[in-house]
């Protein structure tokens, strides 16, 4: 029977079966924890037969199929995901209902899965969602992490970082092991080259890891097709080892194993020390080599000719974290399947691709030479061979340009270089938005783009509707689909036909009622979990992603205490009421994002407990951010704050998420926002500050003076002095940091520069605000345009444009001309 077809009944007496095989005891006897624990493995059960199903028609269909390599993949919890996609959510609900419990109570015993961290983790996940909801042959390929990132505990606030035990039941309810397909990833010995007619390269001495994948189920919306998500778990099998040789006793083998096994422990272990970059650099080839090991193994089971990898497999890296798959992929072919250079370098450039995510130099990853070398013997020969062979060509194509040829190398300065790996190693190289697309050509990579600028292409990020609005904002969902129909689930470009609403103030007062739901929801959370009571009436202004000096939490913060300045002023001031709201994770080794996490902790403090403001205004930290809170926050938001500074963001993807909920956004041109504003119109957003192009020149000419901003302006030279005056119930050096940063070192990201007409578009927004009607339709026209930021709009445009695989009409197709031509303007206009 398939799942959309199973009765109440059926789903009821499954359940209590589900209960007793997998407890041992009546229904009545089991805790919520339990309940949730059978509920999940029956809805993975009901997948699993589409699994079967999906795994048999491909071998016989034997699609193209893309294998997309990232360092994290952000799910959030998901049973409603899967309840959603099965289309059995409402059956499931009235099941339960009849034996007294509610959906929701289990859905909350789910944690978040510890596999990623912020918006490139989450753009994965979607990115996941999205491949199966097409139809799309494609499967994730990530880590196991046992304990994620960190949980962030706020203490005295402060960041403190504790073990995300999110695998505290030693296994994961959705996944399914598959010890039989377990690979071995080598680490450290060394490279003997033999020469008997034919080079060979013989790899000795080397530590031998165990992979083991862990495989799961990734349910596409109602159309019984089941992709995975492959992560791979760093084992050793201990049967293996002697305890004898170890000192007679097995502690030596046991700690060893451990010791192995921390390899998939954490995300981003802490870099700032040796031991961390080392323990990075093993985390990405582990993932590379397994991977690329697994996809060839099954390439070869299914196709007798290497020649057919291209038309047959797609793999594509997501960021530079998984870029040795070009070396990977290379040794492969040439040292496993035996092929020369020249054809194991046309297959591997014309199977990979990547995406890069950032213009920021210290982002675009570096490896130290001695360190890649010893612990990646063959890797880095075959890394210094790529480089050799690519220098030379470009020596032929630019004789003597030196500086040019040294930009581009993959191995510089001591250093290898792994965007330029990847972009040597792949046949397509995109960006996230048009504007960073741009940057990548014009700037960052523009001697790439001059010497291969076929290579270069924008696919402009995408968020999954499902989750992000049919799920997380039900119902905002249900009144769309009233509205116009249930089509924008599949077709999520039909969400423009929302937009004649505009004139009708019956639906815009449902609209605005379906937003103070959202809030009363969260300020029970808030209230709950900090007891802080806040305003639902009030501005939700949310500034959530992770912190970072270029994302500009601080610029918000000083917005908040110039109005803060002026309420302790004149405490009668009209004002409409505010409630700003933070939340994500600073890195461990980040000292000044982690002080940027005190001081907006300290300023909460200071607001929250001043009575002679009356309120008017409140500041949360919502601590350890994660997708549920993202699905908790979003809906509730009023006001989205995108306010990086122009031409660092390279796309951002919770602009779309706010966008697509109905909330505001007030942001710099920079990234998506400027798509976005396109889309939903220049009257729709509040923009502010300088332009990527303003921001750029200042970068490479100069003429940029902190100190004559500061003293032009007292409003800003009070907020300022206040972080080192005693203004604040600290040390006065508590936030020199940040001081330091504004004017000794000269406001790097402009928020000097940003405040005065970031405080203005502020104000804008407030006064925009207390016209309801006027609110509320800028809020429907963003609903109303974000369909075409689905996730859904952006894997069609991988999938036809870089991986040519085959495809139905691509979705951003059905979208009406006049729309699509408003989110792609002339590209040049960015800067």
């Amino acid at each position: 029977m398939k799942p959309e077809n199973i009765t109440v009944t059926e789903f009821k007496e499954a359940f209590i079966a589900k209960i007793e095989a997998m407890h041992g005891k009546p229904l009545s006897q089991t805790s919520d924890r339990e309940k949730f624990q059978a509920l999940a493995a029956l809805v993975r059960d009901l997948i699993s037969k589409n699994l079967i199903t999906t795994n048999s028609q491909r071998a016989k269909e034997h699609p193209k199929q893309v294998y997309y390599l990232s360092i994290e993949f952000l799910l959030g919890r998901l049973l409603e995901t899967n309840l959603v996609n099965l289309g059995i959510r409402d059956t499931c609900a009235k099941a339960l209902s009849l034996l007294g419990i509610e959906l929701g109570t289990l859905i909350d015993q789910e944690e978040d899965a510890g596999l990623g961290n912020g918006g490139l983790g989450r753009l994965a996940a979607c990115y996941l969602d999205s491949m199966a909801a097409i139809g799309l042959a494609g499967h994730g390929c990530g880590l196991r992490y046992r304990y994620g990132l960190f949980e962030q505990r706020i203490i005295g606030g402060y960041q403190h970082e504790l073990p995300d035990n999110w695998l505290k039941d030693r296994s994961y309810v959705w996944e399914y092991r598959r010890p039989d397909e377990k690979v071995a990833v080598r680490f450290g010995g060394a490279v003997r080259v033999q020469t008997n007619g034919k080079t060979r390269f013989i790899h000795e001495n080397y530590e031998r890891v165990i992979a083991v994948p862990y495989d799961v189920p990734v349910a596409g919306y109602k159309n019984e097709i089941v992709n995975t998500l492959r992560l791979w778990s760093a084992e050793v099998d201990v049967s293996h080892h002697n305890c004898c040789i170890h000192g007679n006793d097995c502690n030596s083998v046991i700690g060893y194993k451990h010791g192995v096994e921390s390899l998939t422990d954490i995300l981003y272990p802490n870099d700032t020390h040796y031991e961390g970059k080392v323990l990075r650099l093993k985390q990405q080839y582990f993932l590379v080599s397994a991977s690329l090991q697994s996809i060839m193994k099954s390439f070869r089971l299914h196709h007798h000719s290497l020649s057919e990898l291209p038309d047959t497999i797609a793999v594509h890296i997501n960021d530079t974290h998984p870029a040795l798959a070009v070396p990977e992929l290379m040794r492969i072919l040439i040292d496993d399947c035996g092929l020369g250079w020249d054809d194991a370098w046309d297959l591997t450039v014309r199977t990979l691709s990547y995406t890069n995510h950032t213009v920021l130099p210290e982002a675009l990853e570096k490896w130290p030479v001695g360190m890649m070398e010893h612990l990646l013997p063959r890797i880095y020969m075959i890394i210094n061979e790529i480089n050799e062979r690519y220098c030379r060509q470009l020596w032929d194509k630019f004789p003597g340009d030196w500086d040019r040829i040294r930009s581009m190398a993959i191995i510089a300065d001591n250093q290898v270089h792994m965007a330029h790996l990847a972009i040597a190693g792949s046949h397509s190289v995109n960006g996230v938005a048009e504007i960073h697309t741009q940057i990548l050509k014009k700037s960052v990579m523009n001697n790439f783009y001059t010497h291969t600028p076929g290579k270069f292409t924008n696919v402009t990020n995408g968020i999954t509707h499902r989750r992000w609005l049919l799920t997380a904002n039900p119902m905002l969902a249900d009144l769309i689909t009233e509205t116009i129909g249930p089509d924008w689930v599949e077709y999520p470009c039909n969400l423009a036909q929302l937009a004649p609403y505009a004139k009708d103030t019956g639906f815009l007062d449902t609209l605005a009622n379906i937003k103070m739901h959202n809030k009363l929801k969260l300020a029970k959370y808030i209230k709950a979990k900090y007891n802080v009571v806040v305003d639902v009436k009030s501005i939700f202004d949310s500034h959530i992603k992770r912190i970072h000096a270029y994302k500009r939490q601080t610029l918000n913060v000083m917005h908040i205490m110039d109005l803060y300045n002026r309420l302790r002023e004149n405490p009668n001031l009209d004002i409409v009421p505010r409630t700003f709201i933070f939340g994500g994770k600073a890195a461990p080794g980040y000292y000044r994002a982690k002080k940027t996490i005190k001081l907006i902790n300290t300023l909460a403090d200071k607001i929250n407990n001043d009575k002679s403001i009356k309120d008017k205004i409140k500041v949360l930290f919502l601590e350890n951010y994660n997708v549920s809170h993202a699905e908790l926050i979003i809906p509730a938001s009023d006001a989205s704050e995108q306010i990086s500074t122009a031409s660092r963001e390279a796309s951002g993807t919770g602009n779309m998420k706010f966008m697509m909920n109905g909330a505001v956004t007030i942001g710099t041109l920079d990234g998506a926002n400027i798509e976005i504003r396109n889309a939903a119109g220049a009257d729709n957003i509040f923009v502010f500050g300088l332009s990527a192009e303003e921001v750029l020149n200042y970068y490479r000419y100069g003429g940029y003076n902190a100190w004559d901003i500061y003293n032009s302006d007292p409003r800003l030279k009070t907020v300022v002095d206040q972080l080192v005056n005693g203004f604040f119930p600290v040390d006065p050096d508590e936030f020199r940091t940040h001081h330091e940063a504004l004017l000794r070192h000269n406001d790097e990201y402009f928020l000097l520069k940003d405040f005065a007409s970031y405080v203005a578009a502020q104000c804008r927004l407030a006064e925009v605000y207390r016209d309801k009607y006027i609110w509320q339709k800028m809020c429907l026209m963003n609903i109303a345009h974000s369909g075409w930021f689905s996730s859904d709009r952006t894997f069609s445009e991988y999938a036809v444009d870089i991986w040519e695989m085959d495809q139905p009409v691509p979705i951003w197709r059905r979208c009406q001309p006049e729309d699509y031509e408003r989110v792609m303007p002339e590209h040049d206009a960015y800067i």
